[in-house]
């Protein structure tokens, strides 16, 4: 069977491909879409933080013999730590200041992470294996579907829906939302809203660090993966809508889809479709297909 002259297992094998795309961009656009619309900061350091994630699993396996399992708890848990630390001695001098000083500063931190971790460990990248137990591909009678990446689309999904369920529908999330609305008076109900503040960012930050270890059996782990990634991944933000959860995640699978098809139809085209997609869309809806208009 063919679809459009193409045989059906390539055409879904490219789509799988592309939804495994988009389930990087979602979770890492999530993160980001947590960090503005809860901190008003245009994290550029996100890529960054990628990049350690999977170096963290990379090296925790190396040095340590840390397993996927356990890097998939331990990366998080690491980079959010850091995350904590550039919020509470950098970020938060600039919260009532113009956002491009923000903006500024993780893009800088993000070139002194990538310059060290380049230093160290070169461009020509490393390999870090799949696990044992998602090892091999399954049979489904019209294509047959690697395991791992299996995984990805499911564990990234979980997160993803997880994280919204968190901060739009549990109480935990009606405290962050008003914290940056109205910190003066979540403070008086005995809130201390700079430390959720600052575990907000560590939160991104983990999420980053999370796409990371599901990225490393996938990609080649390298001091740029962050960088070759961030752009595209901002433009899903803009196209769902600055800070917004749901509108980020949904956008990121769309177009990791949209990207898959353009791989089939239009291969020359595939890295820009994303591009021309944001283009149109702050033509007809400036504030994104999901955020508000102000």
């Amino acid at each position: 069977m063919e679809i459009f002259g193409i045989p059906l297992q390539a055409f879904l094998g490219q789509l799988l491909l592309g939804l495994v795309n988009g389930s990087f961009y979602a979770i890492l656009s999530l993160g980001l879409a947590v960090i503005f619309g809860l901190l008003g900061i245009v994290n550029f350091a996100h890529g960054a933080l990628y990049m350690m994630g999977a170096y963290v699993a990379w090296l925790g396996l190396e040095y340590f013999g840390m397993n996927y399992w356990l890097a998939l708890l331990v990366a998080p848990l690491v980079v959010g730590a850091l995350g904590l630390l550039i919020e509470r001695t950098l970020l938060k001098q600039l919260y009532r200041i113009d956002p491009i000083y923000g903006l500024l500063l993780t893009f800088g931190l993000s070139l002194i992470a990538e310059g060290i971790f380049r230093d160290r460990f070169g461009v020509s990248g490393q390999q870090y294996a799949v696990p044992e137990l998602l090892q091999g591909a399954t049979n489904l009678g019209f294509m047959i579907l690697p395991n791992y990446r299996g995984w990805v689309v499911f564990a990234s999904l979980l997160i993803c829906f997880g994280t919204w369920y968190l901060i739009e529908r549990t109480r935990l999330g009606s405290y962050l939302r008003a914290g940056t609305e109205n910190p003066a008076l979540v403070q008086a109900f005995g809130v201390n809203v700079p430390l959720m503040v600052a575990l907000t960012y560590a939160f991104g930050a983990g999420l980053a660090a999370v796409a990371g270890v599901l990225a490393a059996p996938v990609i080649q782990i390298t001091p740029l993966m962050g960088s070759n990634l961030i752009i595209v991944v901002f433009a899903v933000v803009v196209i769902g809508g600055m800070g917004s959860i749901l509108g980020s995640i949904l956008t990121g699978l769309v177009l990791g889809l949209v990207e898959g098809l353009t791989k089939v139809f239009y291969p020359e085209a595939s890295n820009i479709v994303v591009f021309v997609i944001m283009a149109i869309v702050l033509i007809i809806r400036p504030a994104g297909l999901f955020g508000k208009e102000r």
